[in-house]
């Protein structure tokens, strides 16, 4: 079976994924009447399972929403113990080098895998494991925050495969990873 890493995020114009304080609600500044899900239903729909870092973790759950994944998540963190009560059966902590995580993730039988989380992406683009990314653009500028990208040790090639727009105002660019031989 094909194993695949992939990136769904949203980012300023500037590359920032939250704000100074940590906050998201800028994500939500263009209106979306009709509640179009801009591809992820479609990409939630071909993942296996999802993993996420601790801090991301922390954030989705202290949304005042249901939890809003059907698939498994996988909680990559050195400091956490254990998983809280109330989660217990939807999320599962995983530690370690990421090629040990991914390969109890694999022999559990999810291969196509959400990587969400913005230190989480940047370890796992660290260490070249992340096989496609997709962003959508929201026009604004942040000036700070925190960053999507952090620093390689080497530089990473993408391919375009495809670029829309909506709402008239967000970019969406899907890019696949551009191994030599």
């Amino acid at each position: 079976m094909e194993k695949k890493n992939s990136v769904f995020i949203g980012t300023s114009l500037d590359g920032y994924i939250a704000d100074k304080d940590g906050g998201l609600d800028w994500l939500d500044m263009i209106p979306n009447p009709d509640g179009e899900s801009m591809g992820y239903y479609e990409f939630t729909a071909n993942i296996d399972a999802l993993v996420m870092g601790r801090t991301t973790f922390e954030t989705v759950v202290g949304f005042d929403v249901e939890w809003p994944y059907t698939k498994p998540v996988f909680v990559l963190s050195n400091t956490m113990d254990s998983i809280p009560t109330s989660h217990e059966a939807k999320a599962f902590l995983v530690k370690g080098p990421l090629t040990d995580v991914l390969e109890q993730i694999h022999q559990k039988g999810y291969h196509h895998l959400y990587i969400d989380g913005g230190a989480t992406i940047q370890s796992f683009l660290r260490e070249d494991l992340i096989d496609e990314i997709i962003i959508t653009t929201i026009p604004i500028l942040l000036g700070g925050g925190h960053s999507l990208f952090g620093v390689l040790t080497k530089p990473l090639n993408f391919e375009l495969v495809e670029s829309k727009v909506f709402l008239n105002q967000l970019t969406c660019r899907h890019y696949r990873r551009k191994r030599h031989g």
